[in-house]
């Protein structure tokens, strides 16, 4: 497939973000000499035969999940509004429009793909983002009828072994049981130890494909 992005591209974000001095020496010389070379655009002789078909997509995920979810009898709604966003963000929209579904009528799920951000620091712990957002989750959901889940497609979910993780209302009174301070693991990036003791971790494996980040957040 052609790539619309181009070299100059690459030389403004390295600039941009003064990512230079934290490239290998063999990288940072080819930015330094302005060395890339140019991927193939639409216009290449290259594409000229070329076709091609998505079989699988973030869209085909979340509409599966519904599928599934309508069969178990969920009034299910589909919303990837907070694709990109802070996971805390991310947290607060989706939270805020499963409760309004819930006003509605008990037994609603909402389905969300797409990724959302978590900026980590150097001292970080064993987690990911998905389990990073459903730990955050936790902390807004306890005492209250609400299941979140939240796992990677590919079966990877940063540098942890899980996926991902499910919460509800029951996780941090669980953790706490379990005297472990969510506040501190949420801090310290090292949500998948949390799930890993309390058995909440989504671990599947690499399942070969990568249609993004899935979310289903289910209320009653």
């Amino acid at each position: 497939m052609p790539d619309s992005s181009t070299d100059a591209d690459c030389y403004r974000i390295a600039e941009t973000y003064g990512l230079h001095a934290k490239l290998p020496g063999s990288v940072r010389t080819v930015f330094e000499e302005r060395a890339l070379e140019e991927t193939p655009k639409a216009d290449d002789p290259a594409f000229v035969n070329s076709r091609w078909w998505a079989i699988l997509s973030s869209a085909s995920a979340a509409q599966a999940a519904a599928a599934l979810l309508s069969k178990h009898g969920f009034a299910v709604e589909i919303d990837n509004t907070p694709d990109d966003w802070s996971f805390d963000r991310a947290a607060e929209y989706l939270l805020r429009r499963t409760r309004e579904m819930r006003n509605k009528g008990d037994g609603v799920a909402l389905v969300s793909v797409g990724e959302i951000t978590v900026t980590v620091p150097n001292t970080g712990g064993v987690g990911g983002r998905n389990q990073h957002f459903a730990l955050h989750c936790a902390q807004q959901i306890e005492g209250e009828n609400i299941t979140v889940l939240s796992a990677g497609t590919d079966g990877i979910d940063g540098n942890s072994p899980a996926a991902g993780a499910v919460v509800d209302g029951t996780t941090v009174v669980r953790a706490r049981e379990s005297a472990i301070d969510v506040k501190q693991v949420l801090k310290s990036f090292d949500s998948f130890s949390l799930f890993d003791k309390l058995g909440d971790a989504i671990v599947t494996g690499t399942t070969g494909n990568n249609v993004r980040d899935l979310r289903i957040l289910l209320a009653w």
